[in-house]
This record gives C-alpha cells, structure tokens and sequence, in this order.
C-alpha cells in the first residue's frame, strides 16, 4: 500500500471501475491498454513504477489479468478495501448483463430467431478462438521459429502434451498443470525446499483428497469455479478448456451448444472475458448459481493478487516461481488449443459456418478497425439471413 500524496479519492477510482466495465470491450490487452492510458498517462492517479508492477503480479500469478489489474490498482493507494470495492465495481457491470442475457436465453433459447443468431455467434466465437490461442501460444511459449523453438523445448513438449490429452480425453486434470509446472521449475530452477519431498506429497496427497469431497449442486458449482479461477493465467480464454471439461462432459450441466453460446456471451458483453462464468452459472442453478459461479472463479485471482500485493518486489524476483508459472502457462495454452479444436469439430458443422469461422480469423488479422463485439453482431445479422430468410 503506497502512502504517496494522492489527488483522487476511492469513490473517483470506484466511478472508473463501473464505467470501465461497463464500456471497455476488447478483452484483457485493451483493458488493460484503458488502464494505463486513463490512470496513468491522463489523470496520473497511479505512477508507471505502480503499474508495471501490478501487471507484472497479474502476469505471475493465476487470475484474469485486466481483473487483477484493476485489483491490484485499488490496492496501492487503498489497501485490502480498495482492492476488494475496485474489483467488484469492475465485475459487476458485466456480471448484471450476462445474468441478463441468460434470462433471456432461457426464455427464447427454444425459438428459432435465437437460434438463428447464436449459429452465426458460435462460428465467429470459434475464429476468435483459434487465432487468440495462436497469439498466447506465441506469447507464453516462444514464436514458431526453430531458434525459439529450439530454446523453449520443453515448454513446447508440455504444450503438444497438454493439446493432445485434451483434444482426446475432452477432459482436464488440474493437478497435470501443477506437475507441469513442477518439472519445469526442478529443471530450470529448483528451489532450496525441493529437497524436503515430503511437501510436495502432502500438497498432492490433500488436495487429492480434498477433490472427493461430496457436495450439493451448489457447492458442486463452488468448488469447480474456484478450481477454475486458480488456474486462469494472463487471458480469460484460457478458462474455456477447463469450462468445457466440467459443465459439459463431467458434469453434463450444459449441452455443447449452449457451452459455446456461452463463451458468445463473454464476446459480446464489455469487462473481463470470465465473466462468461455468470451466464453459465445462471443457466446452471438460477440467481444463486451465477453469484455462486462468479464468486468462485474471482476469489483465488482476489486473494492472489491481495496476499502477495504487500511482498511482490521480492516474489518477482524469484525465478523458481516464474518457472513454476512459466510451466503452468504452456500446460494451460495447450490445453486450450486441444479445447478449441474439439469445440471446433461440434460447431462448425456446415460450409457457412466453417466461412464465418475463416473470414472472422482474417477480419481480426488484416482490418484492424474491426473489433470482436462488431463482428459478433455482423455474424448474429449473417445467422439470421442463413437460417430465416
């Protein structure tokens, strides 16, 4: 907590918060893009050193980046009830209007007009997918040149690993991810505490055990969310595979289409990307599900970004920690790529959507003025004319 002289008060930066969730489309990058160009370039309510270290936190640690962000933000000059009030007024917003939505993909989900949208919604989801999956696969493990390929091999082997284990078990194993980053951080650099091997036993052998635990549908609901929340690194989307995994092939909660109807939500409404878990939640079990969904997949990106916010110039140090996450990430980008492509081949089930798909992947890379609300709007207006006319 920064006890520098300050010229905005909690309520202002809480006013920022709300309008910024409530506009700020684009997903985690141009989030926190506003964020920088808002508070620190414009209004200097935040100096760049404040900044970059909270990217750097949100980067690090598990959590939806433009939400950590904007946590860690409310945390410099306000501490723990900055955080908490800075995160809230930038979640809510979106988390009001995916409830929204659910209520009315509930009541007309049946009718065809809804259906018409969503099947032109779907394919361009998909081409967002697919070429926001090329741009972390880029980002996390290394461009695909075979110098950086060459340097980052084992990432790009757990990354291969992780694709193809999901794409065909359609399924997640969290503690796969941990052991993943594990053996990266052992091989790149271990810890002093390594050689007490009986932490890391007791880590596995509790949270095994903590897993079979027997809950009711809503606790189902609450504990699958929060294991989600703690391992979403640097993008929402890389929530999706563990989503995907849960409610529709473990849990059955949702078909595949209302999955991807979903993940169409978060498109099209502003904040961050995971608030997708609202809608899904709402769908799921009502009111109490969505508070119970969203609370659960904010509270581990609230305490990681809350707990280590004090320490962090000491914890960015520490590169055991970065080759933890660094192992972590490759694990969590493959497993969304594995993800997409099973999505894929239930979605694009025709040549029209295969289309959509295909020219929404150019439209983002060649028309830079077009962004992804728009062409969801352009692909709802395409369902329809395909479907209804």
């Amino acid at each position: 907590m920064s006890t520098e002289k300050i010229n905005y008060t909690l309520i202002n930066l809480l006013k920022y918060f709300l309008k910024l969730g409530t506009t700020g489309f684009g997903g985690p990058v141009a989030l926190v893009g506003y964020m920088h160009r808002d508070l620190v370039e414009h209004r200097k309510w935040i100096n760049d050193s404040d900044f970059k270290e909270g990217l750097a936190l949100s980067q690090l640690a598990p959590g939806p980046l433009a939400a950590q962000l904007g946590i860690y933000i409310g945390f410099v000059h306000f501490g723990v009830l900055g955080a908490t009030l800075s995160g809230l007024a930038f979640v809510i917003p979106s988390f009001i209007m995916v409830v929204l939505l659910g209520i009315a993909y509930q009541a007309y989900g049946g009718l065809p007009w809804m259906q018409a949208i969503f099947y032109g919604i779907s394919a361009a989801v998909i081409g967002i997918i697919v070429l926001s999956s090329y741009k972390l696969t880029v980002k996390s493990i290394s461009k695909f040149e075979i110098p950086a390929i060459k340097s980052n091999w084992l990432l790009w082997i757990f990354y291969i690993l992780a694709t193809i284990l999901t794409a065909v078990t359609q399924k997640e194993e969290l503690l796969l991810f941990v052991a993943l980053g594990f053996i990266y951080m052992i091989v790149k650099a271990p810890p002093q505490w390594i050689k007490r091997p009986k932490v890391a036993s007791f880590f596995f052998l509790s949270t095994a055990g903590f897993s079979a635990i027997e809950l009711g549908k809503l606790g189902d609901l609450a504990w699958f969310f929060i294991k989600a929340g703690a391992f979403v690194f640097g993008s929402g989307l890389a929530i999706v595979p563990f989503l995907h995994a849960g409610v529709v092939n473990e849990h059955g909660w949702l078909t595949e289409n209302q999955f991807v109807d979903a993940v169409a939500v978060a498109m099209i409404t502003p904040g961050p990307v995971v608030i997708t878990v609202g809608f899904i939640g709402y769908l799921v079990a009502g009111a109490s599900g969505a508070t119970i969904a969203a609370l659960g997949v904010f509270l581990p990106c609230y305490l990681f970004t809350v707990i280590p916010a004090p320490y962090f110039k000491r914890i960015s140090q520490n590169k055991s920690i970065k080759a933890f996450v660094e192992g972590i990430t490759a694990g969590v980008i493959g497993a969304l790529v594995g993800a997409v492509i099973v999505i894929s081949l239930r979605t694009i089930v025709d040549i029209p959507t295969a289309l959509i798909a295909t020219g929404t992947v150019l439209i983002l890379i060649y028309v830079k003025k077009i962004q992804e609300p728009q062409i969801i709007g352009i692909a709802a207006l395409l369902g329809i004319l395909l479907k209804l006319i």
